[in-house]
């Protein structure tokens, strides 16, 4: 099997876990939790990823 490539993006689409962990400043649950309340997740073959769009609108959508 093939290794993920990761390349480095100012403004990546999507994110996997560890990514979105980082942006959101928190532990792997929590984010995975807020990915799945935005509706974010995205799965494609085994892998998942998570919108980083869906994300923003979601947080924006929780201060108001």
């Amino acid at each position: 099997m093939n290794k993920t490539k990761y390349r480095i993006t100012n403004q990546p689409l999507t994110v996997d876990i560890e990514h979105l962990s980082a942006m959101l400043s928190c532990g792997n649950a929590t984010a995975r939790k807020i990915g799945e309340q935005a509706k974010a997740k995205i799965i494609i073959g085994r892998r998942v990823l998570y919108s980083v769009e869906k994300i923003k609108k979601y947080l924006s959508c929780l201060e108001e």
